[in-house]
């Protein structure tokens, strides 16, 4: 039976773009862009990232696009089928990779409903950042109530994929990402016109060269490879569920712009309120859980304004997990022949345990350490600088010169593109890409 008959398809074109777009965009357009673009030489930063999305991203989306529509299985059975069966080794690897992910994922989505409960009740609006990092650290280090909410944001993972794609994902897809966008706008308006508040506009967009280093254009690379989701399987499952007769480049297209809008304007979303309170705008992930609450406490209708910033972090962080979980039941489901709910819910209890390890990182377990590294740190360092990377290596090998035929004909599933055309894509994919893939990995390690 395919993926596609046994869980239903994409019912529309913009329910797939949706929810590839929001496993693309995650947490990282919110707490990671800002602090990377402002501290890495602004527009200079910004620059690089979107052109390497829009060339060597894009190219790397397609290919996994193409093997999950041409193979209509999970990432292990769509690169065998269409490559060869040494190839669903990739696929393994990738969906192995986001099952891990999705494990540690889950902590700090767990710490996003906190904080978005807490900012309900308008509890943790203090201006005193100390007194903010130390209400952080206890809860973090509280395991049996920072463990209740990483269950909790699995529970609500598995809730929406449980529905399969159309009524489940993609249902859910079309009112999230509207909602994470709407937002953001909100919160934007209210940044930029705050006293101040365009000093940030201009740290993140103005050309800093004395800040733009070797170290900046890696970061470039790095978090363009990583905001697309890729190499974790995730894109390959969601291909695998593609109307044959959708046009894959522009739907391509549209995911790649979707994941630079969202990552731009996150950074507009923090970057100004940081600026109009004279906080550390260097803070890193600490913006998020530290520095903003200042910020709201500061800010007038400042419970209001914190209430939607932490609904834009769940729902951030929901997008890019409902996909995770997703790709990992599709496995299951095809290469083990579990039913779906039983995929899901092993997949669940496997992160559950996973994630308990993790989330002990930051209580009993902070002194237990792995070449210098927790187990959150470990977790997060060998899935994006080994298993990631070495997926997306094996998947652009095998569009581009194992079953380029395939590729080919589902990159002109709609329409018929010159030769030139073709053969450009195809070095792109098949020598660019595996490239700058062993270029960000090589360099991460």
């Amino acid at each position: 039976m395919s993926q596609t008959a046994s869980t239903g398809g994409w019912g529309s074109r913009l329910g797939f773009i949706l929810a590839s777009a929001g496993s693309a965009v995650g947490l990282g357009a919110i707490w990671k862009f800002p602090y990377m673009a402002g501290t890495n030489g602004g527009a200079v930063f910004m620059l690089p990232f979107i052109f390497f999305t829009l060339t060597v991203g894009v190219a790397l989306l397609i290919a996994e696009f193409a093997m999950g529509r041409a193979g209509r299985q999970g990432a292990v059975g769509s690169l065998n089928r269409v490559a060869g069966r040494p190839w669903g080794v990739f696929g393994g690897i990738g969906v192995f990779t986001v099952f891990l992910i999705l494990s540690f994922y889950s902590v700090v989505g767990g710490w996003c409903l906190k904080y978005l409960w807490d900012a309900v009740l308008g509890n943790g609006l203090i201006t005193d950042t100390k007194e903010l990092g130390t209400y952080f650290g206890g809860f973090v280090s509280n395991a049996v109530d920072s463990y209740g909410y990483l269950l909790l944001f699995l529970a609500l993972t598995a809730y929406v994929v449980v529905n399969g794609i159309e009524k489940g994902i993609e249902r859910v897809s079309k009112i999230l990402m509207p909602a994470l966008f709407i937002l953001m706008l909100v919160l934007i308006v209210r940044g930029v016109t705050l006293p101040g508040g365009w000093k940030g506009v201009e740290f993140l967009f103005t050309p800093r060269w004395e800040d733009f280093t070797g170290s900046a254009l890696f970061n470039a690379m790095g978090f363009c490879f990583f905001s697309l989701s890729l190499g974790a399987g995730t894109m390959i499952t969601y291909g695998s569920y593609l109307n044959p007769k959708t046009d894959l480049p522009s739907s391509v297209g549209w995911v790649a712009f979707l994941a630079i809008l969202a990552a731009i304007l996150g950074g507009l979303m923090v970057m100004p309120a940081v600026f109009a309170f004279n906080l550390d705008p260097a803070a890193g992930p600490g913006l998020t859980f530290v520095t903003m609450p200042a910020v709201f406490a500061q800010m007038p209708f400042g419970h209001g304004f914190a209430v939607a910033f932490y609904a834009c972090l769940v729902v951030a962080a929901l997008s890019s997990s409902v996909s995770m979980l997703e790709a990992c039941a599709a496995l299951l489901t095809q290469e083990a022949g579990l039913t779906r709910k039983n995929a899901i819910l092993a997949t669940l209890v496997g992160c559950a345990v996973v994630g308990w390890a993790a989330n002990m990182s930051f209580g009993s377990w902070s002194e237990v350490k792995f070449f210098g590294k927790n187990v959150f740190d470990i977790l997060d360092y060998v899935t994006s600088n080994v298993g990631m990377p070495l997926s997306s290596f094996g998947i652009a090998i095998a569009a581009a010169w194992i079953a380029w035929p395939t590729t080919a004909r589902e990159l002109q599933s709609v329409r018929t593109y010159p030769a030139p055309t073709l053969a450009f894509v195809r070095i792109l994919i098949g020598f660019f890409a595996p490239l700058f893939v062993a270029v960000v990995a090589l360099g991460s390690l």
